[in-house]
């Protein structure tokens, strides 16, 4: 068994790079027996390893990305959960939406659905918004429409190699981790990133390993109802990095009222229609405070903004004068996105 494996096994901190490196080589040259894929993941998803393990894990994957496009395009922020918390509509994609239609420009990544019944991936390919398949095209949607999709190219090969490896047992045993650990393994030049930690996820570790991310700033928000996501019924945190935190209490920015039942999905032949209902304000008072308020929190971390009174009236403004459903009605109208592959799954 692979050195990196029985470490895992026997909870011994494996934080020597070269050792990661050299299973993602066996991976890679198709000599890593399945099983020992299968122990992998399953060791993973049961425990997050120490902190060392995993920022020696991390950067063993991080290197194997494909290399990008040079700086950081400007004033960017990418908006990703965790997933594992109460069950919720497609809130992170709602304010990616609404969040562009105020102007911060926004590049979206996700996964289909793990725990939920749709995650961000399915949701999208029913409103027949493509995704991404380069930088470059990325950057293209970016400049034209203030928002892109960023497909599966941007995470490490190994993840499908791991995939096809244990198939046909599929990845959705291990949503646990890849959730956890999906949302810092994208590759993308953007300049913030805010994703959101539910209460199954372990935050501290989570809080470790963002703070050792030197190429975007990450935000981690938490709240007392266990959602990955700012909720306006509840006491938030945003953990800013570096001991940084800043506290939303419930009611402080939204209303108050309203639950998960007015967060609750939709049927999934009901989804597209609840999704533009919320985004045009139609839907619960609560379910569009909800994306408001997570749209903010972009406009913030991306800086087109610096207080939360001026984000929130721009993304009320965009949801009252239709901009947020008009945007998403023109990404609908480009040709439709190919059935997308991959398997970083999380929200």
């Amino acid at each position: 068994m692979h050195d990196a494996l029985t470490g895992l096994l026997a909870r011994r901190t494996v934080a020597e790079r070269e050792t990661w490196r050299s299973l993602w080589d066996q991976l890679g040259d198709g000599k890593l027996p399945a099983e020992q894929a299968v122990t992998l993941l399953a060791s993973l998803t049961t425990r997050l390893p120490d902190p060392a393990t995993l920022a020696a894990l991390h950067a063993s994957l991080l290197e194997r990305r494909p290399a990008r496009p040079g700086p950081a395009w400007p004033a960017s922020v990418n908006i990703v959960g965790t997933g594992g918390g109460p069950a919720t509509f497609n809130v992170s994609t709602a304010a990616a939406f609404v969040a562009a239609a105020t102007g911060v420009r926004v590049v979206k990544t996700g996964s289909r659905a793990y725990t939920s019944s749709l995650g961000s991936v399915d949701l999208l390919e029913r409103l027949g918004v493509r995704l991404t398949s380069s930088y470059e095209q990325t950057q293209e949607d970016l400049e034209r429409d203030g928002i892109a999709f960023a497909g599966p190219f941007v995470y490490p090969a190994e993840l499908t190699r791991l995939a096809r490896t244990v198939a046909p047992l599929g990845m959705k045993a291990f949503g646990r981790f890849l959730n956890a650990l999906g949302p810092f393994l994208a590759d993308l030049p953007v300049t913030a990133q805010v994703t959101g930690v539910s209460h199954t996820m372990p935050l501290d570790d989570l809080r470790t390993l963002a703070d050792t991310i030197t190429t975007c700033s990450v935000w981690l928000t938490t709240n007392d109802r266990g959602a990955d996501e700012l909720l306006g019924f509840a006491d938030n945190t945003i953990h800013q990095g570096h001991g940084r935190q800043v506290h939303i209490r419930a009611g402080q920015w939204t209303t108050a009222d309203g639950g998960f039942e007015a967060l609750a999905p939709a049927p999934k032949g009901e989804a597209v229609d609840h999704f533009l209902a919320v985004l045009g304000g139609r839907a619960h008072p609560a379910a569009t405070a909800t994306v408001r308020l997570n749209a903010a929190a972009l406009a913030l971390a991306g800086g087109l903004h610096t207080q939360w009174s001026t984000a929130l009236a721009a993304t009320d403004e965009a949801v009252t004068s239709g901009a947020a459903v008009a945007l998403a009605q023109r990404l609908r109208t480009r040709r439709r996105a190919p059935l997308a592959t991959g398997a970083a799954h999380h929200g």
